[in-house]
C-alpha cells in the first residue's frame, strides 16, 4: 500500500481557545518564517525528488490562514513543489472565521487548494467569547462569502454541542444557521475537557460544569435528525455530508491507510510504523535544522495492532468493518481474530451485521469506546 495522503501542520493561532489541546503557539512573524523554512526541510526528507503524486492533503492547525498572505504563499509554493497537487483529489485548509480576507481566500484558491474546514464551532456570541474564540457570528457569512467568491465551494464547517452555558434549544438555533447555509460537510464533535487547557483549570477549581449527559444524548441525536432531514447523511461518528463530499483525507485515517505526518507534533503512519513528531516549536526547529528529522518516537506497527485498529477505526465509519476487505488484508476473518466479541456486541445491541459488514448500532455509537475496548487482542 503507497503513501497517497499527507497531514501539514501548521501550529499558529492569533488566540488560543480554552479547550484546545493541539499544538499550538500564539502567532509570531519572524516564528513563522523560521517554522516554514524547517517545513520544507522536513518535506525535502519525505519527497526528495520529483513531485509525489498524492489523493489528499490536509493543512491543519493551530490556523494556517493565520499566516500574513506572503507566508500563506509562500507554503502553498512549498507543498505544490513537493506534491502534484494538479492530480490530488481533496486539497484541504483548515481556517478560521476572522482570519480569512479575500486575498488569503484566492490564494487558496489559486494554488490547488479545493476544500476549506471552517472552525465555527457555535453561531451562539456569548459562548463563542466563552470559548475564547475571536471571530463572530458575522464572520461566518463574510468568510463563507469570500471563499465561494473565489471560487471554492466545498467548505466544511465544525460545531460543538456539550458546552458550558449551552442548552438543546442554543444548540438547535446553531445547526439551523448552518443548515441555512447549504453546505456539502458538516462536522459535529462534543467538549471534551482536556489537561493543560483553560477549561480543565476551571473544571479543577469546580468553575465550569458542561450540560447533563441526557442534554448532548438529545443533542446529538437532534443534530443526526435535523442532518437526515436535509439528504445530508451520518457517515462517520462525528461527520456528516451531502453523497460525493465525504472528507476523502479523513477516510484515509478511518480506512487504516498510510500518511505522512509533517510539522511540530504531527502524528504519521508509515509502512510498518506510527510516527510522532517533536511538539515543542524550539525543540522542533533545532532538531529538523540539525538533520532534518524532528521524529520524537517511532513505534513499530506489527500484525496485532494493525488488525486492533483496523476495527477501532474502520467501526467509526456508518458502514462499518467490511468482513471481505478485513480478511484481503490480514488473511484472517475478524471472528477468527477477536474470537466471539463481535456476537457479544451484538447480542449487547451495540454491533450490528448488515451485508457483510459489521457496524456501530445507533445504541453502539453513544458507547463507542466500550465497544473499541473489545477488540483489544490479548
Amino acid at each position: 500500500m503507497k503513501i497517497s495522503s499527507a497531514y501539514i501542520h501548521i501550529p499558529f493561532c492569533q488566540q488560543i481557545c480554552h479547550y484546545c489541546d493541539f499544538v499550538k503557539f500564539f502567532y509570531d512573524e519572524k516564528a513563522a518564517d523560521q517554522y516554514l523554512e524547517a517545513l520544507e526541510i522536513e518535506m525535502d526528507g519525505y519527497v526528495p525528488g520529483a513531485k509525489q503524486v498524492m489523493k489528499t492533503i490536509y493543512v491543519g492547525g493551530g490556523t494556517p490562514t493565520v499566516l500574513t498572505a506572503a507566508q500563506l504563499e509562500k507554503l502553498l509554493k512549498m507543498i505544490d513543489g513537493h506534491f502534484d497537487i494538479d492530480k490530488c483529489e481533496e486539497y484541504t485548509f483548515e481556517a478560521n472565521p476572522g482570519d480569512l480576507d479575500q486575498e488569503k481566500a484566492d490564494l487558496l484558491a489559486k494554488y490547488g487548494v479545493n476544500r476549506i474546514s471552517l472552525g465555527v464551532q457555535t453561531f451562539d456570541n456569548t459562548l463563542l467569547e466563552e470559548l475564547g474564540r475571536v471571530h463572530k457570528e458575522e464572520d461566518v457569512y463574510l468568510n463563507i462569502d469570500r471563499l465561494r467568491h473565489a471560487g471554492i465551494d466545498n467548505i466544511s464547517i465544525d460545531l460543538m454541542y456539550g458546552l458550558p452555558n449551552q442548552s438543546v434549544e442554543l444548540f438547535e438555533e446553531s445547526v439551523d444557521k448552518a443548515l441555512e447555509l447549504n453546505l456539502p460537510h458538516y462536522s459535529s464533535y462534543s467538549l471534551q475537557i482536556e489537561p493543560k487547557t483553560v477549561f480543565h483549570q476551571r473544571y479543577k477549581k469546580g468553575e465550569l460544569s458542561k450540560p447533563p449527559e441526557e442534554d448532548e444524548v438529545e443533542m446529538y441525536h437532534l443534530l443526526q435528525k435535523k442532518l437526515r432531514e436535509e439528504g445530508i447523511y451520518h457517515y462517520e461518528i462525528s461527520n456528516f455530508s451531502r453523497p460525493g463530499y465525504e472528507s476523502e483525507h479523513n477516510l484515509t485515517y478511518w480506512d487504516n491507510a498510510y500518511y505522512y505526518g509533517i510539522g511540530a507534533g504531527a502524528h504519521g503512519y508509515l509502512p510498518g510504523k506510527r510516527t510522532i513528531n517533536i511538539r515543542p516549536l524550539p525543540a522542533y526547529l533545532k532538531k529538523v535544522f540539525e538533520d532534518g528529522k524532528p521524529v520524537l518516537h517511532e513505534e513499530p506497527v506489527e500484525l496485532k495492532e494493525m488488525m486492533e485498529e483496523e476495527m477501532f477505526l474502520g467501526l467509526r465509519k456508518m458502514e462499518g468493518v467490511s468482513r471481505a476487505r478485513f480478511k484481503e488484508k490480514y488473511d484472517r476473518d475478524p471472528d477468527e481474530v477477536f474470537g466471539g466479541a463481535v456476537d457479544t456486541l451484538i447480542d449487547r445491541g451495540l454491533l450490528e451485521e448488515d451485508g457483510g459488514y459489521i457496524k456501530l448500532t445507533e445504541q453502539g455509537k453513544l458507547f463507542g469506546n466500550d465497544v473499541f475496548a473489545s477488540f483489544l487482542i490479548d
